[in-house]
């Protein structure tokens, strides 16, 4: 007895998919099942679970020799999300499921008892299975609101196997099952602060509405409690909300990475708070399996904050040095590569020196000290943050209770500084200043050398790079943004050029 049965499903590649075809050849022979086609160990050992799954649901498997094919043969397969439709085209060649009339994806990993789990990555998988050409999806039930989020798919979910056999049209009538529920989505720690709990540093503040305006990478120095953390949380919150694509990108990074998804896009920036034990693997992204986003592109569309920057090895902190030029990370390894976004906005902090009084208090380090402290962070890395400023411990009194800045007034006039400069830049492919090149901004948008004087003597001192220089220009023109002027003043140059330079070595 032979038989032949055929199921749909997608594999991933950092965040593009690749459909994959399941090819069930069903013969008589000795029991034995062959699964071919670059399976990883997961998908290896789905055999065990599928024939259990299948056995513990009252359905029939075939009996002899099976052949598993997964195509294209030459890409690699990695994950259990390949369990469910590796059982439908099982029960295909036993002819228990039909043939699928409609262009249908399945995924879900298995237990022994038939019942269907949910898989990390649902919704990038769900993006890549609508991109195939499927228009309908199975899967778990705890992931059909995760993978509704997908515009033109018709998504069915389904508690256990039998009941994914019977959504296909197999004349099955499956026992009510309890289905396994998903995690619950964990709150997001910035998401209700307010800039108005923020006392004194009003540069500090300034500094981070133009961050803010102009996607600006920023860095923090200041003795411990000054209150370098309390203002890098509160960036997300004047941020301009995410549009639906990029929502979707965030979403289907943090679905990948295993977290579990909220039932509807989550418009705030994300915000990810790494600590300084990170390696290089948890920040950048990689895996001895299925490579997996690291923190960095995690971060995308939003903020990605080093506290305690100097404690970073080096060598980790520099390999955001591409992605911060690039807006993404390729992740290489032996089995192919994988590439995510990765257009964030770096916001660092650190102290001024190991003991963290210098200019604040009684220090007790050497001037060599100092210096080696700061040597950790690379020229390279801190020639591409635009903007330093010096946070310090707020006096009594300071401030006081009035005049403090809202997120929602710095909300509003990042949100007007973002449109003037979207109109500024329509045609193009960039939003926000930050993320204009330097040849283009100084072909398209360039100023009269009255006002490049302070940064080309600057060039000439080796204080500045031409880097710099660019990235000083751009800084220059989202504050004009903030003061709805039509082009950056000398004044601006300076503001820009002093935030540039604004932390004494």
């Amino acid at each position: 007895m032979s038989g032949f049965g055929r199921a749909e499903c997608v594999a991933l590649r950092g965040l593009e998919g690749v459909g994959v075809q399941i090819e069930v050849h069903a013969s008589s022979g000795l029991p034995v099942v062959h699964i071919v086609g670059l399976p990883g160990p997961a998908v290896q050992q789905a055999r065990h679970r599928t024939w259990s799954a299948i056995a513990r649901m009252g359905l029939t498997a075939p009996s002899g020799r099976v052949v598993i094919n997964l195509t294209p043969a030459s890409l690699p397969k990695a994950g259990t999300h390949f369990d469910l439709a590796m059982a439908i085209a099982v029960l295909r060649a036993s002819g228990v499921v039909p043939p699928d009339d409609e262009a249908t994806a399945l995924l879900g990993e298995l237990g022994l008892d038939g019942r269907l789990r949910p898989v990390a990555g649902t919704l990038p998988l769900a993006r890549a299975a609508a991109e195939a050409g499927m228009t309908r999806l199975v899967v778990p039930t705890a992931s059909a609101d995760e993978a509704s989020l997908v515009a033109g798919l018709r998504v069915l979910g389904a508690p256990s196997l039998a009941h994914a056999a019977a959504l296909l049209g197999a004349e099955l009538e499956p026992e009510p099952v309890e289905p396994v529920l998903a995690d619950p989505v964990p709150a997001r720690a910035h998401a209700a602060l307010d800039l108005a709990d923020v006392v004194g540093n009003r540069d500090a503040v300034d500094a981070l509405e133009v961050a803010a305006a102009g996607a600006h990478h920023l860095m923090m120095v200041g003795p411990p409690g000054a209150g370098k953390t309390m203002l890098a949380m509160r960036l997300p919150g004047i941020l301009p909300p995410l549009t639906q694509v990029q929502a979707l990108d965030v979403a289907s990074l943090r679905s990948l990475s295993g977290e579990p998804a909220a039932p509807t896009l989550d418009l705030l920036p994300p915000f990810e708070h790494p600590h300084h034990s990170a390696t290089a693997v948890s920040l950048i992204g990689g895996g001895s399996g299925a490579i997996r986003p690291g923190a960095a592109a995690r971060a995308t569309h939003g903020v990605l904050f080093l506290d305690e920057a100097p404690e970073f090895p080096r060598t980790v902190l520099d390999m955001l040095r591409q992605p911060l030029e690039s807006g993404t990370i390729t992740v290489h390894r032996a089995a192919g590569a994988a590439s995510f976004p990765a257009r964030f906005q770096l916001l660092l902090a650190a102290n001024p020196c190991p003991c963290g009084q210098f200019g604040s208090g009684d220090c007790t380090c050497a001037p060599q000290q100092r210096r080696r402290y700061f040597g950790r962070l690379s020229g390279p890395l801190l020639d591409r943050v635009d903007l330093q400023v010096r946070v310090d411990r707020v006096v009594p009194g300071v401030d006081g209770e009035r005049h403090r800045r809202t997120t929602a007034d710095a909300a509003s006039r990042v949100t007007e500084a973002r449109a003037r400069a979207a109109h500024r830049l329509h045609g193009t492919e960039w939003t926000a200043m930050g993320h204009v090149p330097g040849p283009w901004l100084r072909r398209s948008l360039p100023l009269d050398r009255a006002l490049l004087a302070p940064l080309e003597r600057a060039l000439e001192t080796g204080s500045l790079t031409m880097r710099g220089l660019d990235r000083t220009v751009r800084v220059a023109w989202t504050m004009a943004d903030l003061d709805a002027v039509a082009s950056p003043s000398l004044t601006h140059i300076g503001r820009a050029l002093a935030l540039r330079k604004g932390i004494p070595a």
